[in-house]
């Protein structure tokens, strides 16, 4: 096996455990991973502005792979490296055609969260557990119309989020969306979807920023839980589900560890550290 070079780590239900929390193990080996020349990005469905201060102030960290890999920024020097959005209108389509549904829905552009209080309000009705209403709450823009605004600012999107308190309705809006065939569709969560643009998935941004670093693919690792890190486990050299991960995602990964309440990515990352300092 080559030598691990770069990691990228989703980070709900992954690196952060269920209470959205770093454990001092995962955060010391993260640590020390970084001490050994590890490129550690993180690698996830948020925006870079809504990854915690704990993670996004570790010395050390100098890419991350956002919105589901619709951007990826050089987060030292303030710089988008590569972006695949959608337009405005598209995503404005889009909305509109969730109109008919009971689904709170939010969009992302230029690196902000946008919401309506008509959802916000009322979390609990789409299953959106506490923990995740709080970090919801302190990463999106109040605005009158999510619709309104975003033909306003006339700018591209980078990703749309529904959410459901029907699972049959998840369905149907899954179905739907599939069928357009002109967008990438995830989810995080047992209760939401993720629209992005083509090309917008983990893996595939994972391999564009290895291309970038001049990292090959074999010395690179992915770690996830949920569906939208299918593409990260499918593509990295290494790919590793969680304990708690769906069971779509272990049937893809090269290695299973423990659960993110058990400091799962630490697990792993321990063993990692140790063959390196045998090489």
């Amino acid at each position: 096996m080559k030598k691990i070079l770069l990691i990228a780590l989703d980070l709900d239900g992954t690196l952060l455990d269920s209470k959205k929390c770093l454990s001092r193990r995962n955060e010391e080996a993260l640590m020390e991973c970084m001490r050994h020349g590890i490129e550690i990005v993180p690698c996830t469905g948020r925006l870079w502005q809504g990854v915690p201060d704990f993670i996004r102030n570790l010395p050390g960290i100098r890419y991350a792979i956002t919105v589901n890999g619709a951007v990826i920024e050089d987060v030292q020097k303030h710089q988008v490296l590569d972006e695949r959005k959608m337009s405005w209108k598209q995503a404005a389509e889009l909305l509109k055609q969730a109109a008919g549904f009971q689904t709170m829905y939010d969009v992302y552009v230029e690196g902000k969260g946008f919401g309506e209080s008509r959802f916000m309000d009322h979390m609990e009705r789409y299953g959106i557990s506490p923990e995740l209403q709080k970090m919801i709450r302190s990463t999106r823009r109040m605005v009158p119309d999510v619709i309104e605004e975003i033909t306003r600012l006339a700018m591209p999107v980078e990703k749309i989020n529904f959410f459901f308190g029907d699972p049959e309705e998840r369905l149907r809006v899954r179905k739907s969306l599939l069928e357009r065939g002109d967008v990438i569709v995830s989810a995080s969560f047992s209760n939401n979807l993720e629209i992005n643009a083509p090309g917008a998935e983990k893996g595939k941004a994972l391999e564009r920023l290895a291309k970038y670093l001049g990292i090959e693919m074999p010395q690179t690792m992915g770690f996830g839980d949920g569906e939208n890190d299918i593409s990260l486990i499918r593509r990295a050299g290494i790919g590793v589900a969680m304990g708690n991960a769906e069971e779509c995602l272990k049937a893809e990964a090269d290695y299973i560890t423990v659960t993110n309440d058990d400091d799962g990515v630490a697990a792993v990352l321990e063993k990692i550290l140790q063959q390196s300092e045998l090489q």
